[in-house]
């Protein structure tokens, strides 16, 4: 059996920070497992081009969640990134660190060393950041933000008009001094490509000697010496291998796919690990559970001048765009969907944001088969103005089926499932045709698409967005931090409770989520969880 220092299972948003910085100094051999295949794909690094991998199972794990009764019994789809820089390589590119007192309540829960103080110079370290260095920002870091602002299209302008005419200010930062009002999202792109943590960490660390990166290679479960983690056992073109960790291994999986591992490798619920005949190593009844996510919805306008939709939906348009990509690295391919959006407070008594928004200048009502049809959009000039909620209140878990490491976990989001959440959400709402009222944008709307003028009622609008509404991808929590071995499943260490050599790094240990996109502090758990193994090593 082949041993390295370090073996590190998944290659997303975390997992390639980690690598890169465990093996940086060349003192120790690292080996990282990735399920999926190669990032070197033109619609995964064309950053308008995710939308082709939406649903592709090539780089897509196209996850289900069981019919969910918040979200009027719909099944939602869970995209996450099955290839080399996991969910990274397959998302919005929307960076958001989130909000500090977010950060400053994971350090008063117990965990020690993840205030906003701690976490800023993690932040500012990893960034390359085109905006420039400031008390906030940092440049020089191996990922490039890019500022968008002289890029959007012409509508954005608008949009933040009428969002200031609707009472939120103008935000050139959200990551800087404060996160509330509107302003165009940054976006972890470079030279028009996108920035995935791939791209960032792990390729220039897969240049090293002391690297190793298999793709395709599905960790089946952990092996063990008693409690002591020492091994991976995976499944690669059909054969099973065994390899094993000098001194940890780090489990970098993301929310889904971490507890999944776990519970398949005995750590997890006793009672539900024994349904299944899995024999207990460790019982922890958290593995799995406290499953936080961001819920979004979507509203859609028509307009009464051409949008984004007249010039990616054509062939013309296409073949224009498309040149201008080829040529110029610039262009509507080279941007998020999401040009702009913000950050508002359903309540002026809440302390903090607890809602965030989108603005994008074209629509896709009319679906298309097999994909998400943002090169494809509808025929008439759309746009929409889209949120999340911050801080949901409900709770989910994951939750393994069987002892077959191929089958899929049992995702149960309980998504809206309190009234806190429910109510938020219909305040939230309700601005949003606030900002749409306003006189900037009311000039411009000829009829609003959906859910359309004649839903008015708050029950009605409560049925709307139940049937309308679905996850914005930011499952955390489901392996989640905490100084109690009782109530977590990693301590502010990230070190497994009740296991040596065993650590999650990634999403899935954040102890409640963020305001905002999630994938920056996943990158930054990533950097600040490699520093806490490179300490404990030394």
């Amino acid at each position: 059996m082949q041993t390295y220092d370090f073996v590190i299972v998944g290659s997303g948003s975390a997992g390639s920070v980690v690598a890169e910085r465990l093996s940086a100094s060349g003192r120790y051999s690292v080996l990282v497992l990735e399920a999926g295949g190669t990032d070197r794909r033109f619609f995964v690094q064309m950053p308008l081009g995710y939308g082709k991998c939406f649903f592709d199972p090539a780089v897509n794990w196209n996850y289900k969640t069981e019919p969910d009764p918040g979200l009027a019994g719909n099944a939602d789809h869970w995209p996450r990134g099955k290839i080399l820089g996991g969910s990274s390589s397959i998302n919005a590119m929307v960076w958001i660190r989130g909000n500090p007192a977010d950060y400053d309540g994971w350090a008063a829960s117990g965990n020690t060393g993840w205030s906003w103080r701690d976490v800023l110079p993690d932040f500012k370290a990893i960034e390359d950041n085109t905006a420039g260095a400031d008390e906030w920002r940092g440049t020089g870091g191996p990922l490039h933000v890019t500022d968008c602002s002289a890029e959007v299209h012409p509508l954005t302008h608008r949009y933040l008009k009428a969002a200031q005419q609707a009472g939120l200010p103008l935000n050139p930062d959200f990551n800087g001094a404060r996160q509330d009002g509107v302003g165009v999202y940054q976006i972890s792109t470079k030279n028009g490509r996108r920035m995935s943590a791939a791209r960032a960490f792990l390729r220039p660390a897969m240049r090293r000697s002391n690297v190793r990166v298999e793709t395709n290679a599905l960790a089946t479960r952990i092996l063990f010496d008693g409690k002591r983690a020492t091994g991976i056992e995976y499944e690669q073109n059909g054969q099973r291998h065994q390899v094993r960790a000098g001194r940890e291994i780090i489990i970098s999986g993301g929310s889904i796919n971490s507890p999944q591992l776990l519970q398949l490798s005995g750590i997890g619920p006793a009672a539900h690990l024994a349904s299944l005949g899995i024999t207990t190593i460790h019982a922890n009844e958290h593995i799995g559970r406290n499953l936080e996510d961001h819920i979004g919805i979507n509203y859609t306008f028509k307009g009464r001048s051409p949008t984004l939709n007249q010039l990616l939906r054509p062939w013309w348009g296409k073949a224009l765009v498309g040149m201008q990509y080829l040529l110029l690295r610039s262009g509507p391919l080279s941007l998020s969907m999401n040009n702009a959006g913000g950050f508002f407070r359903t309540d002026p008594a809440q302390p903090r944001p607890n809602m965030q928004l989108y603005f994008q200048a074209f629509s896709t009502v009319i679906p298309k088969s097999g994909e998400r049809p943002i090169l494809t959009p509808d025929p008439w000039p759309g746009f929409s103005i889209g949120l999340s909620n911050c801080r949901p209140t409900s709770r989910g878990e994951i939750m393994i089926r069987s002892a077959n490491p191929r089958e899929y976990p049992k995702i149960t989001p309980n998504a809206l499932s309190t009234p806190h959440d429910v109510s938020e959400m219909l305040s939230a709402v309700k601005f949003v045709r606030k900002i749409a009222a306003q006189p900037a944008m009311a000039e411009f709307i000829e009829e609003e698409i959906l859910p359309g003028p004649s839903i008015t009622s708050d029950e009605d609008l409560i049925q709307d967005f139940r049937k309308r509404s679905g996850t914005v991808y930011h499952p955390v929590a489901t392996c989640r931090m905490g100084s109690d071995p009782a109530a977590s499943v990693v301590d502010p260490r990230l070190r497994v409770h009740g296991i040596e050599g065993l650590r999650v790094i990634d999403a899935s240990i954040f102890p409640s989520n963020i305001a905002g996109n999630t994938n920056a502090p996943a990158i930054m758990t990533g950097w600040k969880g490699a520093a806490m193994v490179l300490e404990d090593t030394a």
